[in-house]
């Protein structure tokens, strides 16, 4: 069945907004050859996108031939501001950016354990107002939040969560009240695959999983190019994944016992200590040792994930992937190769501390458009 008139244009429209947004800015001539569309149809498909505020004019091009220049169009980068925050454990860092992505302002704030939920709360919040007013936003269309927990499918909510500050889960509804924006919230190791898989070490995948390796040890699974989430919100819990070399068994309250006692911050930091090594730098050293017992580690983890999904491809994100980059990668993958018969490439991540606001802004973007663009 062919599409109504108004349908046809209505994709149109978002199909030019796409290509003005990956291109950049882009004369007629030019949205035509990419569209396919006829000179006629590109002509009101630019009226209609400046009437409604979204495209304008941004320069010239064909300066260095003879005849009239064609204009540039381009998206109205400040019809809308987003914000990302990356909610820690121990800290806050928020981005303020434009509806193309473009950073105007970021900044970090620590918050102790000595701060309790109330001036927590208060820190993050006062945070973003400033960097909003330094990004000289006038208000922000949509926030999107980065925090370590389960978020609920059927809600969007973080769900309530005993090893996580309750500042967290207080934070996002009190954004949720004070602003008069859209508040997203997702878990930070799926933020740091969506912008992996799009920015990152993951741009040429369809299929991989991400490792995250801190302070708590997750995954995110994307497969065919999507983020997957699970039934109840909790893929890639690998924390509470029961593996051989533990004190025992992890259990539905806690995950002492399972893959976290392994491959979290702490342990490799243990284990750094029995190398002979100071844990704040071991894993920028060349101790070959120490990197090949961590390797063999979190091959373990990573065996069991590929055994079941068969990505084809894992990242090693977080605070111990990014230290260790590409040499720890290739030890991962060579043990991983002798554990597991499915053939699995292991990468490093490409944007380290980064990728979790990058994925919140990402987050943020998208969903600022989906409600902007016809």
């Amino acid at each position: 069945m062919a599409a109504s008139p108004s349908t046809a244009r209505a994709i149109n429209d978002r199909f030019a907004l796409r290509l003005l947004q990956d291109e950049g800015p882009l004369t007629a001539t030019q949205l035509k050859t990419l569209t396919g569309l006829s000179r006629p149809t590109v002509a009101d498909l630019v009226e209609r996108l400046q009437g409604s505020g979204l495209v304008h004019v941004v320069g010239e091009a064909g300066a260095e031939r003879r005849g009239p220049n064609a204009k540039l169009y381009g998206i109205v980068a400040d019809r809308a501001h987003l914000a990302a925050l990356d909610v820690r454990t121990r800290s806050v860092s928020v981005t303020v950016a434009d509806l193309l992505g473009a950073t105007l302002a970021e900044a970090t704030v620590p918050v102790g354990d000595d701060h309790g939920t109330g001036p927590a709360v208060e820190k993050a919040v006062a945070l973003l107002e400033r960097t909003v007013k330094e990004a000289g936003a006038d208000r922000l269309h949509t926030v999107a939040v980065g925090a370590p927990g389960l978020i609920d499918p059927a809600t969007g909510e973080l769900r309530d969560s005993s090893g996580l500050p309750a500042w967290h889960r207080r934070l996002v509804g009190v954004l949720q009240e004070r602003l008069p924006a859209h508040v997203l919230v997702e878990n930070e190791t799926n933020l740091a695959a969506v912008a992996e898989l799009r920015e990152g070490a993951a741009r040429d995948r369809e299929d991989f999983v991400l490792l995250w390796l801190g302070q708590g040890v997750g995954a995110a699974v994307v497969l065919d190019g999507r983020l997957r989430r699970g039934a109840s919100g909790g893929a890639g819990e690998i924390g509470f994944l029961p593996v051989p070399g533990t004190s025992g068994l992890p259990s539905a309250t806690g995950c002492d016992g399972g893959f976290h006692e392994l491959a979290c911050a702490a342990a490799v930091g243990t284990l750094a200590a029995a190398h002979g090594l100071d844990p704040a730098g071991a894993l920028a050293s060349d101790h070959g040792p120490f990197l090949d017992a961590l390797a063999r580690r979190l091959a373990v983890g990573a065996a069991a994930v590929v055994s079941v999904l068969d990505p084809g491809c894992v990242v090693l994100a977080g605070e111990t992937g990014h230290q260790g980059g590409h040499g720890l990668a290739a030890r991962v993958e060579a043990e991983l190769a002798a554990l597991s018969p499915l053939r699995t490439e292991v990468r490093p991540t490409a944007l380290g501390d980064a990728a979790v606001l990058r994925g919140a802004l990402l987050r943020a973007r998208d969903a600022a458009q989906e409600e902007l663009f016809p």
